[in-house]
């Protein structure tokens, strides 16, 4: 590894969707439609209101989940196993990600806004479920979201991480910035060339197999 802070690194933390698949499969939109649906269904309103509702909850709290736990009482179980029960079909595993994970030197971790369920049924279809030491889920988070800072903190503490020597990759700007903010390396996974980088932002990568496969060489 040229650069000398990923030579530092000792334990690389991984978000999970649109990150460890990439988001031109457009698998999470099955997830979308899903929250759309419980958010219909529950409170009995068209689906566009629902669409409508779950995206404002979104912007406001981080989550949608969030949102309808602080709005409306909303069980996180029950909207979990929803809203997660997806198709896997057009996620593909890969061997190459799977090879380049396993070369990193140090602990690897999974930090998702999802289940724990969710994060070991796509880490499973994709081939990539013996490569993790531990997922961080939502629930870990007491289901405070990301970018909250507070589940970066319990993360650390609970896998004993030293954010100097830490490195996280996502694919959403914002939830890169608490990581920075601590002292971790930041990669932010962007397929689209037009996506804004901010300052805390280390680096920029189109493909995560490729950028793995060319650092751990």
């Amino acid at each position: 590894m040229a650069d000398p802070r990923l030579r530092a690194i000792e334990c690389w933390i991984f978000d999970l969707d649109n990150t460890l698949y990439p988001a031109s499969s457009r698998f999470f939109e099955q997830v979308s439609r899903r929250m759309t649906s419980f958010i219909s269904n529950h409170f009995k309103i068209d689906p566009d209101e629902a669409r409508n509702r779950q995206k404002s909850l979104y912007f406001k709290y981080g989550t949608t989940l969030r949102g309808l736990m602080v709005e409306e009482g909303i069980s996180p179980e029950a909207f979990l196993e929803y809203v997660h029960d997806v198709d896997l079909d057009a996620l593909v595993p890969n061997a190459a990600l799977a090879s380049a994970i396993a070369a990193l030197p140090g602990t690897k971790l999974v930090h998702t806004n999802g289940s724990l369920r969710h994060a070991q049924r796509i880490l499973s279809r994709l081939g990539l479920e013996d490569q993790f030491a531990g997922i961080f889920d939502i629930a870990a988070a007491d289901f405070v979201p990301k970018p909250d800072p507070a589940g970066y903190r319990r993360l650390c503490e609970i896998h004993a991480v030293e954010p100097n020597r830490a490195c996280m990759i996502e694919d959403i700007v914002t939830n890169l910035k608490p990581a920075a903010d601590a002292g971790m390396v930041t990669v932010l996974i962007a397929e689209d060339s037009e996506d804004i980088v901010q300052p805390y932002v280390d680096y920029r990568v189109s493909d995560l197999t490729t950028w793995l496969q060319e650092i751990v060489q």
